[in-house]
């Protein structure tokens, strides 16, 4: 059982936490402002949070498993 792995795959699964929250909010937010100017980088912007949200949440995924079982990559 490595901890740095560990540690390290439990940031990686708290941040994609905080932006699978943050993304949604964002994308609403954008959708009620379709007729406002900034409407296509805020869209834009919500989607890439989103989409990092879930790539995080599987690399802590990934990290914690190596952590637990002693991956050797």
């Amino acid at each position: 059982m490595k901890k740095v792995h560990i540690i390290n795959g439990l940031k990686f699964i708290f941040y994609a936490i905080l932006l699978a929250f943050l993304g949604p909010i964002i994308l609403t937010s954008s959708f009620k402002n379709q007729d406002h100017p900034f409407f296509l980088p805020i869209l834009g912007i919500s989607l890439i949070i989103c989409l990092i949200s879930i790539l995080s949440g599987f690399k802590g995924i990934k990290l914690l498993m190596k952590g637990f079982f002693n991956e050797k990559n």
